[in-house]
Order: structure tokens, then C-alpha cells, then sequence
């Protein structure tokens, strides 16, 4: 079955992300999926996502940050799927 690929996929959100409290959005959504990973602003002003997991949960987790919370309006998303590391052990905010 393909939802049980194991898969990573990094994200960075572009717009108003960042004051938002979207890091802490993505860190509940993240709650809610079996995925692990990171969340973490950057120093150009766009939001970074690192999500591990099984794909059908990943892709579920990827759905709802693209929404973001509601005081955040996002303009641009770039999408990169890589193999599955195994690397991260939970879900965090990174600083």
C-alpha cells in the first residue's frame, strides 16, 4: 500500500508567517499526525517544515500547514520529498 510508504518532506512557507504563531499551529497539526520532525523560522522571513512519517500521514499533516492559522496569509509554498531518515524522534519547534 502506498500510504504506508515511509517518506520526509521539507517545506518552506512564504507570506506572513512569520508573528503568527505558525510555528506552534504546525507543532499541534503535528500532534494530531503521526509525523516527526521540525518547525523554524528563518532569517529570510519564510517558515521552515521538516516532516517525517508514513505518507498518507504526512501528506495529510502538508495539507493542513498549508492552511496555516488563521492570522497567517501565505503567498508561496515550495515542496521538497526526500527518503525517510529516521532522524527525528518527535515533532519540534527549532531555534
Amino acid at each position: 500500500m502506498r500510504g504506508n510508504e515511509w517518506v520526509q518532506v521539507r517545506v518552506v512557507l512564504r507570506g506572513r508567517v512569520q508573528g503568527v504563531g505558525y510555528r506552534y499551529f504546525a507543532l499541534r497539526k503535528a500532534g494530531e499526525y503521526e509525523v516527526t520532525g521540525y518547525v523554524r523560522n528563518l532569517s529570510s522571513g519564510e517558515v521552515e517544515v521538516v516532516a517525517e512519517g508514513r505518507k498518507d500521514q504526512v501528506e495529510s499533516f502538508l495539507e493542513e500547514i498549508k492552511q496555516g492559522p488563521v492570522s497567517a496569509h501565505i503567498t508561496g509554498v515550495q515542496e521538497e520529498w526526500l527518503p525517510f531518515s529516521g532522524f527525528y524522534p518527535d515533532f519540534r519547534v527549532q531555534y
